[in-house]
């Protein structure tokens, strides 16, 4: 192994800590009887998503210039779908890029799986979540993927078209985030809203996350685990030099840093005093934004990349809460999609090459268009059809006690009561 790609391995083992930060939010920002049972969720969809993409997901992506089927339109050819054996069976893990791929790439579609828990906290039972986060795995996520990272039509948006350098996405701002925040998206629109949050007439009721603390210490894991996601997949996707991951690593810890304090900023205006959950949004946000971007830009641009993040975050929550009436305790949709549709076209807007290459904006935006038009439609579809089969949302019984009791037979918290009878008036 070379120490290039050594110092990739060790990044990409700090990987986990990125969806380990994010289920310490989801579950700060849920109710204290659903506690247990968001963890327990992050770790079977997570389980459930690397055992599917290695079954049949990365036969689907693959890898640049690998097996891939194409289609020949107008005289030029356009790679769709890669033609990679099932399990894995045509790839040696032996330390070689491709096989760091593979790694990567089982640990990033987990991260993806565990986005969309956030949106369904409280409500969506544990089988039907794990079942769609096969779907996300086997289908939605290796699908975008291999378009972006697999040699796919839209990374040959440049040579196909002139495009710049065709759709980027260093980190996965559009791969992981913006494919996991539209499948919480759809899981939103699926489930419904939680009992008691949208009273008859009126605003939205307010429905606060059960413990702050948690909430606000799942931000240092993710900052870890988002320098290895970064700076593993600046490397592997976007031919970043070993000494260029020190550049990433400031322009996300950057990013993040001024999403929160735009985001504080922001909700103490607003308030009058910040808002923790806000905050950490606005912290994970930055993150998000800054992976798409993060090899390409300089410190200045990651800081002004981070607080838009911030903004858009705090916009987003506001609006998807009221008028759209979109229940996201854990704001997986306005971080994690609209942050990473966000640093998708930040990169567009900032990056600049060495060899002067233009349309890169242009290019950014088809892969943004793609995502709307094609992928939260994929993913839609696919938990409409798992919910007329499989009924995703729990009884109104099991919400009412809690997933915790309801689902695992025991509470986070037994020492303490975890609901009143605030629950039963609409």
């Amino acid at each position: 192994m070379t120490p290039a790609a050594a110092l990739c391995l060790i990044f990409i083992f700090l990987v986990p800590l990125a969806p380990a930060g994010l289920s310490l939010i989801n579950t700060g920002l849920g109710r204290s009887r659903s506690a247990a049972h968001a963890m327990l969720g992050a770790l079977c969809v997570m389980a459930v998503a690397a055992i599917t993409y290695c079954a049949f997901g990365f036969a689907w992506q693959g890898l640049a210039g690998g097996a891939a089927h194409s289609l020949r339109i107008a005289g030029i050819e356009w790679n769709w779908i890669a033609a990679e054996p099932l399990f894995l069976r045509a790839r040696t893990l032996d330390g070689s890029p491709a096989s760091l791929v593979v790694l990567l790439q089982i640990l990033s579609v987990g991260l993806a799986a565990v986005i969309p828990l956030g949106a369904g906290a409280d409500r969506w039972r544990l089988g039907p979540s794990c079942a769609s986060a096969a779907l996300l795995a086997g289908l939605a996520y290796p699908i975008f993927a291999h378009w972006v990272w697999g040699g796919g039509w839209l990374a040959q948006l440049g040579t196909n078209y002139g495009l710049g350098h065709g759709f980027l996405d260093a980190g996965g701002s559009g791969c992981i985030q913006a494919v996991g925040g539209l499948t919480a998206l759809a899981v939103t629109w699926i489930l419904g809203p939680r009992r008691g949050k949208y009273p008859m007439h009126g605003m939205p009721a307010a429905i606060p996350g059960h413990d702050a603390s948690i909430v606000l210490f799942g931000c240092f894991p993710t900052l870890v685990g988002w320098l290895g996601l970064n700076a593993a997949g600046a490397m592997l996707f976007a031919g970043a030099e070993s000494g260029r991951t020190v550049l990433i690593a400031v322009n996300t810890t950057l990013s993040a840093a001024a999403g929160l304090l735009a985001a504080l900023a922001i909700s103490a205006f607003r308030f009058g005093k910040p808002d923790a959950s806000l905050c950490a949004n606005g912290w994970v946000s930055g993150l998000v934004a800054s992976s798409a971007a993060c090899a390409f830009v300089t410190p200045a641009q990651a800081v002004a990349i981070g607080l838009v993040a911030g903004g858009v975050v705090t916009a987003a929550v506001a609006y998807t809460e009221w008028p759209l009436s979109i229940d996201d305790p854990g704001g997986a949709v306005s971080v994690h999609a609209a942050g990473g549709l966000w640093g998708l076209l930040a990169l567009g807007i900032f990056a600049r090459f060495p060899d002067g290459a233009s349309g890169q904006w242009l290019a950014q935006l088809v892969g943004i268009a793609t995502l709307i038009g094609f992928v939260l439609p994929l993913t839609y579809t696919l938990n409409w059809l798992l919910n007329r089969v499989y009924s995703q949302r729990v009884d109104p019984e099991g919400e009412r006690q809690g997933m915790d009791l309801y689902e695992l037979g025991a509470g986070a918290y037994p020492e303490f009561v975890t609901h009143n009878e605030e629950f039963t008036q609409q």
